[in-house]
Parts: structure tokens; C-alpha cells; sequence
């Protein structure tokens, strides 16, 4: 009897329970229906925000409520039933389990589930029934209102895309909750409204002038001040992350030489007035959301080069004295950026707060999911840390897509200098950089009497980065004593020969006392472009380097495939190969032993001091980035680049704004030529024909120059006299434009000059064995490639 009780116990218990969960999602999902059917009224809105009163007159109809109250009613009922039914699964009394029992077998399962299906058609022809309230309300209220007539589509060519966005918000209004925010009801008036004041596909509406929201003027310009205090971008920077951590400790260590570079800075400037931006840094790659990866990786050997980066970053922008906000979440950025609630399908709820935005990839993917239209209207200001460069043929969507330069980066249709670098390896790019520690006089003269001349440190904290390494590594264990720092938990990582002396991970500060004694710093030939080279030069050290043949690139190396760049690198760290040089960098073939073996004794002869180019200084880095601050606009408006048939313009007589320079085969901008607002200067400007197959980049540098992207871009300047192309021995029989990251160029084969049809698609860095490039070039300050002379 006790088991018979106890079946009957668990069979009550799980009809009950089985029962209970059906009626449940019977109700929610009929719930959800009348919330469709309604048109999104039970979708977040702002309070007090009711532009559309038919959504009021609706809600409050009786009949609305009758059916609701109804529905409401039947499931309390039934949910109180199941609530009995579950209390009586759970008592022992025996006598009423029985007559539960008896109950239970008077219910047979296909009754059970007619009148489960009975429920739900009731619902839904209650469902119907409010809908059609809701549809016969919404119409007589826009005849009472006489907005009827109002609410029809307009017809204005200046507005194509109108009509289908109508078509898209009836079918799909209700797929984001942010429509409802906005006051979107379902209703083709709040559709024209929504896209004509919230969105601007639809044009305005004459009966909305009265309630449309006056522009709001732009705030009052503050200047920046230098501060020297960091207490306050501490805080900001927030803890829980052992990346924010490190970059915290990054960022007192080296404060002090911040403050002492800002005061340098101040006086170059001779306290010229700096207008205060308010920025945004949002670190997308440190977000949960974009999986981060690198904090966990901080204490065990992982890259360190972007945190290096992004804490001197934050740290050169408060200490020019910008209103400073920073993100390292989701949650953080939308608050920041008035992101409405719901999917990103809509715009932001008010202008945008900041004039400029740092980011990186990742977060630029982030920005695009949640801040809508936005993104495209608001892009101008946006600048990209890109630490490997983003070349124009993959930065523009369509050429990308059509031409097969479309990666899983770049397409973003910035401008080439809003991506900015860690080193200056793409003119296309702005170079951003890092800074490294600079040595007072007295740190100077111990490093130098402290040296041990026979000691190496080994560029590679990770041990998979030593394998296959031991040819050349025991050649320099003949000369030297090797010590390495390479990161293990428990035991000596079996990569590393026994002969090394491996320090462990160290901290910064340890780290720079080890390369301050040793003599040479070597490399393995990754990572790539990191800030330990710089490092060690500056603490008195000669890198030493693998030289790449062929060079690396991402048609054939998977480091760099997939990234939005055709460069080649030559070697370990192409900066410190080409700005730095002997004897502070040697770059040799790693293969060759003999080669290899004759270096290590050459190294041991010579004596080198510290050295730190001035870019990569505190200095140099607040000098820069306060320049491109001040002087790099992006969202004013482009001219378009002058259409095929305007050649008469480009080819006209004297005057010409061209001059050859005495005893050379460059142009610059004459003095007397028309004036043009530009930055960098006009006085830098000099123009001059590449070789066939040569790029921009390597033309300017050959003529002891750097190639300025900024100089298309701001004046359109191709050959615009036949003086001009004659001087540059340009041949023109023909004159072609199109969109082609070549152009502009000649083609001698064709005796045909073809221009850049659009600006975001002159490259410094593209090249063919068909054409003569047209490279406008720009000289450049004595250790700041970034800047011209007269760019401060």
C-alpha cells in the first residue's frame, strides 16, 4: 500500500509539475503575441516621452482592457489550480491523495490536451480580437486628429530610400526595442516621424515643425592645460584586470618624466593656446565581450606591446590636459555614448558627446553593433590603434570586395591617417608609437661603466619562441654568457639549453637593470615591431637581428596573413633597421654561421652609449600627438577629385602653382601660386615621379623624404599644367579617372596619365611594374617622421 501511495505521490507530483510548465508557456507565449499584436507598447520608452497619442487613446480604450483583464483572469485561475494540485502532491495524507487519485483517472489525456488546445485558440482569437481594437482606435484617432492625409509617404526625389525604409519599419519595427524607445507605435505616422527626425531617410514633416528639437549648438571651446597630477587618470582607469594593473604600474613609474617632458613642450610652444577635446578611449581588445585574452596572459609571458602602447596613450592625452573618459566594457561605452536600449538598431539619443574617439579593431566592431546609423555619421572622429597598419586598397569597402583585398579587417572606409601606428612603417597610416625610459647623466655614465662586455639577453619570454634555435645560440655561447627570461611555472622549460641562464618573467624594473649590464640584445625573429628592442638600445645595448629573405608578408608568412597590409618586412624590426641602424642595430642572415660567428666578435669590439630616438621619447610623443589634436580634421567636407573632362582645368597656361627646385628633378607649391588651407603646409609639399614599379613610399625616402597622404587628400593635386607634366616627364597623349589605388600615375606604354577618382584610395604604399607613381612628398623634423618642419 505504501508503494502504490508513494507511485501515486510521483505520478501526481509530475502531472502537476508537466501541467504547470504547459499552461506556463501557453500563457507566455500568448502573452508575447499580445505584446506583437499591440505593437511594441510593452517595449522600453522614455518617460514623459509620448509624441503619438493614439498610443494613450488605445490603452485606455475599454474594450482593450476587457480582453486583457479577461486573459489576465484565466490564467490566474488556472495557475491557482496548479498551485493546489502541486500542495496536494506533497502531503501524506492518504485519504486525500486517493480521492486526487480518483480524480486524476476521470481525466484522460486526449480531454487533457482538447482543452489545453481549446485554451490556446481562446487566446488567440483574443489576440485577434485586441489587435483589431487596437488597428480600428489607431485609425479614428488619425481622423479626429486629420493626420490621415498627413501620414502618407512623400514622394521627394531628394529622398529615395523613404518608401522602402516605410515598407522595412512595418515589417520589422517591432525586431529591436529601441523603435519603441524612440516612440514608434506601429503606426505609418510614427514610422514618417522616426525616420525623418530620429533617422534622415524620410524628409521633414511640415505639421512637426513646431515639435522638432532645436539644434543644439556645440559646447564652448575650453583650453587644454598641461597637468602633471596622475591621481585622477588612475582612478579612471579602473582595477580587476591584471592588464589595467600593469598599465597602472606603467603609468606611475614613468610619471615623473611625463611631467618633466610637458614642461619642455610648454616652452617650445611658448604657452600657445590649445583648444581642450573631449575624448574617448575605448580599449575594445580588454573587453569581456571581445573574449580578452591578454590579461590572463600579463604574469605568464604574454605580448605586452599593446598594454605599453594604450598606457602611454592615456597618459600623453591627460597630460595635454584633455576631458579624458575611458572604457574598457560594454556597458561602459554605451553609457558614455547615450546608446538607446535594445539591439544597436538605431541611432544615439542625442549629438555625439566627444570630439574625438581612440579605439582599436575590436572596438570599432563593437561601436558598429550597438551604436547604429551613428557609426557611419559620426566616423570622422574616430582613430584607430592599429599596430600593423591598414594600407588604402583594403581600407575601402567596394575596391576591397571587388579587387580581393577584402580581409577580416580594414574595410572601414576611414581615412588612411585616422589608423594610427605603432611605428612609422605606413606613410598611408599616422604614427602613434609608445615611449621608452629615458637615462638621466648619472644613470648614463654607470650603464657605461657597468657593461659586461661578454653578457647577451635573449629577445623571447615565450619557450616555443627558442625552438630550433641551438645552431646559432651555441655559436654564441663560444663568446658570451646567455641569459634569457623566459616564462615557466614549475619546471625549466626544456627549449632552453642548459648552458642559459634563465631569469624567469621578470618585472619592468628588473628587466631594465638586466639589459642595463648586458651587451647585446638578440632577437629570434619574433615578435614583431615590439618595444623591447627600443628598450634595450636605449639602456645601452646593440640589437642584433635576423634579416628575412624574402621578406615576410602575408602572402607568404601566416603571422601577417589575413592583416590589412601588403608590406614586406625585412627583418625582426624594420624601424630600428632602417631609422636606428649600425652600430646600434645589426641585421644579418642568421643562417649563415660564418657570417653569424664574425658578428659576435665585432659586437664584442665595439662601444656604444644609450640611445632613444626623440619620437619614442615623452617628449616626442606629447609633441606629435598634440599636433595631430590640434591640426587633423576629417569631417570637414572633401571636394571631389576633378572629373575626367575637367582636363582643360588641369592642363591649362601659366599661372602654375608648380616650381622645379634649383639642381633637382622635384616640384614644390610656388610662394606667388593660390593659397589653400592645409595641414601639414604647403611649404612642404614636393612632388616627384616614382621609377616604374616602385611604390611612393620608397620614391619619396630615395629623395630623402617622406610620402603625405594628407596632400591628395586636401588639394587634389595631380599635374595641372602641361609645364608641370613635362617637368615630371610625364607624356600625356590621353586622360583617364577611376578608382584605382595606383592612380594617380603614368603609364608610359600607353603614353596615358590616369587620376585618383577617390581620395580615400591614394596609397603611398602601392606600386606596379606598369606605372610611374605621382608621389607628393614632405620633409620631415630631425627625429620626428610623423611631423614637417613647419607642422608644429
Amino acid at each position: 500500500a505504501q508503494r502504490l501511495i508513494s507511485i501515486k505521490k510521483s505520478v501526481i507530483t509530475r502531472t502537476a509539475v508537466v501541467f504547470r510548465i504547459f499552461v506556463v508557456g501557453i500563457g507566455f507565449f500568448s502573452l508575447c503575441f499580445l505584446m506583437t499584436s499591440l505593437g511594441g507598447q510593452f517595449s522600453a520608452k522614455r518617460p514623459g516621452d509620448s509624441p503619438f497619442t493614439a498610443r494613450a487613446e488605445v490603452l485606455g480604450g475599454q474594450e482593450s482592457r476587457g480582453v486583457l483583464r479577461k486573459i489576465s483572469d484565466m490564467l490566474e485561475v488556472i495557475m491557482k489550480r496548479m498551485d493546489t494540485l502541486s500542495k496536494m502532491g506533497n502531503t501524506t495524507d492518504t485519504h486525500r491523495l486517493d480521492e486526487l487519485s480518483s480524480a486524476l483517472d476521470r481525466i484522460q489525456p486526449i480531454g487533457l490536451v482538447e482543452r489545453i488546445q481549446a485554451i490556446a485558440q481562446n487566446m488567440s482569437d483574443m489576440a485577434v480580437r485586441v489587435e483589431q481594437i487596437l488597428q480600428r482606435s489607431m485609425a479614428s484617432n488619425r481622423v479626429r486628429d486629420g493626420t490621415l492625409g498627413q501620414c502618407e509617404i512623400p514622394k521627394d526625389p531628394r529622398y529615395p530610400d523613404c518608401p522602402s525604409k516605410m515598407d522595412w519599419m512595418r515589417a520589422r519595427w517591432t525586431s529591436d526595442p529601441c523603435y519603441a524607445f524612440y516612440g514608434v507605435d506601429g503606426s505609418d505616422c510614427s514610422f514618417l516621424i522616426y525616420l525623418s527626425e530620429v533617422e534622415w531617410f524620410c524628409p521633414p514633416l511640415a505639421w512637426r515643425n513646431q515639435t522638432v528639437t532645436p539644434t543644439l549648438k556645440p559646447p564652448p571651446k575650453k583650453q587644454a592645460v598641461f597637468q602633471s597630477d596622475i591621481g585622477t587618470l588612475l582612478e579612471q582607469v579602473g582595477t580587476g584586470k591584471e592588464s589595467l594593473s600593469f598599465m597602472k604600474r606603467r603609468i606611475r613609474r614613468l610619471a615623473a618624466q611625463w611631467a618633466s617632458a610637458a614642461r619642455r613642450l610648454d616652452d617650445k610652444l611658448r604657452n600657445h593656446w590649445r583648444e581642450q577635446k573631449r575624448i574617448l578611449v575605448h580599449v575594445g581588445f580588454l573587453t569581456e565581450e571581445s573574449g580578452d585574452v591578454f590579461s590572463p596572459k600579463v604574469l605568464k609571458g604574454g605580448p605586452l606591446g599593446e598594454m605599453v602602447q594604450w598606457a602611454d596613450i592615456l597618459t600623453v592625452l591627460h597630460v595635454l590636459g584633455h576631458n579624458l573618459k575611458i572604457s574598457v566594457s560594454l556597458k561602459e561605452l554605451h553609457g558614455f555614448l547615450g546608446v538607446p536600449p535594445g539591439r544597436g538598431s538605431c541611432p544615439l539619443t542625442g549629438p555625439l558627446p566627444f570630439d574625438l574617439i581612440y579605439t582599436d579593431y575590436h572596438g570599432l566592431q563593437q561601436m558598429k553593433q550597438h551604436m547604429g546609423l551613428s557609426l557611419r555619421k559620426h566616423k570622422c572622429h574616430i582613430r584607430v590603434i592599429d599596430t600593423f597598419g591598414t594600407e588604402p586598397a583594403y581600407n575601402h569597402e567596394e575596391y576591397a570586395t571587388l579587387h580581393g583585398y577584402r580581409t577580416n579587417w580594414g574595410y572601414w572606409n576611414l581615412h588612411g591617417q585616422q589608423y594610427m601606428t605603432m611605428f612609422p612603417h605606413t606613410p598611408d597610416n599616422s604614427f602613434m608609437g609608445f615611449v621608452a625610459e629615458e637615462l638621466n647623466e648619472t644613470e648614463r655614465l654607470n650603464i657605461q661603466r657597468n657593461k659586461v662586455n661578454n653578457m647577451a639577453v635573449v629577445y623571447g619570454k615565450e619557450a616555443s619562441m627558442w625552438k630550433g634555435k641551438e645552431k646559432f645560440l651555441a655559436i654564441l655561447h663560444r663568446y658570451m654568457e646567455i641569459h634569457g627570461t623566459v616564462y615557466y611555472e614549475t619546471q625549466r622549460p626544456p627549449e632552453v639549453p642548459a648552458f642559459v641562464k634563465n631569469h624567469g618573467l621578470l618585472p619592468q624594473q628588473e628587466l631594465q637593470q638586466l639589459l642595463r649590464k648586458a651587451k647585446l640584445f638578440i632577437g629570434f625573429g619574433f615578435p614583431y615591431e615590439g618595444p623591447a628592442p627600443l628598450e634595450a638600445i636605449a639602456n645601452g645595448c646593440i640589437f642584433l637581428q635576423p634579416k628575412f629573405n624574402p621578406p615576410h608578408s602575408s602572402l607568404n608568412h601566416d603571422f601577417f596573413r589575413g592583416k590589412p597590409t601588403s608590406r614586406k618586412v625585412s627583418s625582426q624590426h624594420p624601424y630600428a633597421e632602417q631609422y636606428i641602424g649600425r652600430p646600434h642595430v645589426i641585421t644579418i642572415d642568421f643562417n649563415n654561421s660564418e657570417e653569424f660567428d664574425t658578428t659576435i666578435r665585432e659586437i664584442m669590439r665595439i662601444n656604444v652609449e644609450p640611445f632613444l630616438p626623440y619620437e619614442y621619447t615623452c617628449e616626442g610623443m606629447l609633441e606629435r600627438v598634440h599636433a595631430y589634436i590640434q591640426n587633423q580634421d576629417f569631417c570637414s567636407p572633401e571636394a571631389p577629385f576633378p572629373p575626367v573632362n575637367s582636363s582643360r582645368t588641369w592642363l591649362s597656361s601659366p599661372p602654375n602653382p608648380f616650381v622645379l627646385l634649383p639642381n633637382s628633378s622635384l616640384l614644390t607649391w610656388a610662394s606667388n601660386a593660390s593659397s589653400y588651407s592645409s595641414w601639414p603646409p604647403l611649404s612642404a609639399l614636393r612632388l616627384l615621379a616614382s621609377l616604374e614599379g616602385q611604390s611612393c613610399v620608397r620614391a619619396c625616402q630615395s629623395a630623402g623624404l617622406i610620402c603625405e597622404p594628407a596632400f591628395p587628400l586636401n588639394l587634389k593635386i595631380v599635374p595641372s599644367s602641361s609645364l608641370s607634366v613635362s617637368r615630371l616627364d610625364f607624356q600625356c597623349e590621353g586622360l583617364e579617372s577611376e578608382m584605382n589605388h595606383l592612380f594617380p600615375a603614368f603609364s608610359a606604354e600607353h603614353a596615358e596619365c590616369a587620376l585618383q577618382q577617390d581620395p580615400l584610395l591614394f596609397s603611398c604604399a602601392g606600386s606596379s611594374a606598369k606605372y610611374q607613381r605621382l608621389c607628393p612628398c614632405r620633409d620631415y623634423r630631425v627625429g620626428q617622421v610623423a611631423l614637417c618642419r613647419d607642422c608644429l
